[in-house]
């Protein structure tokens, strides 16, 4: 974003020293923002002067550019006619493409732990791929998709969500084309969109349920995570740059229950590799249960490198109870859960401060999907249970 402040860049001298003369190429009709020449040698070495200073002086972790969409696409957001083509007549902003490679490489010279992330949403092809196989350069890239499909079911109640089935599941036809993260970002809880806690339906602890339901489904799916502060605690207002996070609601058991269930989740994610460590590779991912998707239950496996430990996730996201559910696995043997997200000690932590003893069950020869074994689940509504094959075993 380069915005128009007088105490700014735009105009610096009276001309278009940063920008782009012409108003095609240098405003932007979303945002009444300027828009970089990235055709000037002087504007790039602002830029990655710009992005380097954050990570030497500041030492982040890494930076994300915003909007990349709106850097590719020289028509983006434009009428036809309010736009000028490149060299070769195409939409492509093909010195945008080329600044993009540039300062992701200065920054992977200098910086090869940053984590440069794109917010792009678009199919722009290889944006997470290394400058030298043709792509843009980014360490990750925000799977818009995702969050807009997800966050679309989820604000559903269990009848609406029969026909929106495939918003939880299509997302793996794409999710190993580029290196994705799934983000639950401040752009999701702004502008009158409302805090996530208060986009689930229903009341009181079924509104709960959803959220941990949702967070439950989001750390098993492949890509990396990110959720936005206050998330955890279960904010009931949206977000507001001007104050600080409601901490109080933390007196309440429901947002104490939620935010022990996040840390629990992440305790699960880091001692468990197949939540984490084949992110990227479409073999770390297979259906076990997807027809019954319009039902509203899911399952799916994740595999560990290796292709020997595997973490089962099954979720419940009706309102409706499946007792003694099939579920085809790959191997015989006992299986813990591991995580459950109705388990006590996140519906009602005042009576149950220690964890829940885990529960387990033994596969059968019972061939069933297509699967030599199977097991049987009780899942409760509008639950998540994590389940690992007993190891050592």
């Amino acid at each position: 974003h380069f915005p128009r402040d007088a105490h700014g860049l735009a105009r610096f001298d009276g001309s278009a020293l940063y920008e782009h003369e012409d108003p095609r190429r240098g405003e932007h009709p979303d945002w009444e923002t300027a828009i970089y020449d990235f055709g000037k040698l002087p504007v790039v070495s602002f830029l990655i002067s710009s992005a380097l200073f954050w990570l030497r002086e500041f030492h982040l972790d890494g930076l994300r550019v915003d909007a990349v969409a709106s850097m590719l696409y020289l028509d983006y957001s434009r009428e036809d006619g309010a736009w000028l083509p490149n060299v070769y007549g195409g939409r492509e902003n093909l010195e945008a493409v080329q600044f993009l490679r540039r300062l992701n490489d200065a920054i992977h010279d200098e910086y090869p732990d940053a984590l440069i992330c794109a917010e792009e949403s678009t199919a722009w092809p290889k944006v997470s791929s290394p400058t030298t196989d043709g792509g843009l350069g980014f360490d990750i890239k925000w799977n818009m998709g995702w969050m807009n499909d997800t966050l679309e079911y989820f604000q559903n109640d269990s009848a609406g969500r029969s026909a929106l089935s495939e918003r939880v599941t299509f997302s793996i036809h794409y999710a190993f084309e580029e290196r994705f993260l799934l983000p639950l970002s401040h752009d999701e809880v702004v502008h009158l969109k409302r805090s996530l806690l208060s986009k689930m339906p229903g009341e009181g602890e079924q509104r709960f349920a959803n959220l941990r339901l949702l967070y439950g489904y989001m750390w098993a799916h492949p890509g990396k995570k990110l959720l936005f502060m206050g998330g955890e605690l279960g904010e009931r207002e949206e977000w507001n740059h001007e104050s600080e996070l409601d901490w109080s609601v933390l007196d309440l058991p429901l947002h104490r229950g939620l935010q022990r269930f996040v840390r629990d989740l992440n305790e699960r994610y880091a001692e468990w590799p197949a939540l984490h460590a084949s992110d990227f590779v479409e073999e770390g991912f297979e259906w076990l249960d997807v027809l019954s998707a319009a039902r509203g239950v899911i399952a799916f496996l994740r595999w560990a490198p290796g292709w020997e430990e595997f973490v089962i996730a099954v979720a419940n996201l009706s309102d409706r109870a499946w007792p003694a559910y099939r579920l085809g696995v790959p191997a015989d043997g006992e299986y813990s859960v591991i995580l459950d997200s109705a388990a006590a000690p996140y519906t009602n932590p005042e009576a149950s401060p220690e964890p829940a003893v885990a529960r387990s069950v033994t596969a059968a020869e019972h061939p069933h999907d297509g699967r030599p074994f199977s097991i049987e689940l009780d899942l409760a509504p509008l639950t998540i249970l994590y389940l690992v094959r007993h190891r050592g075993e």
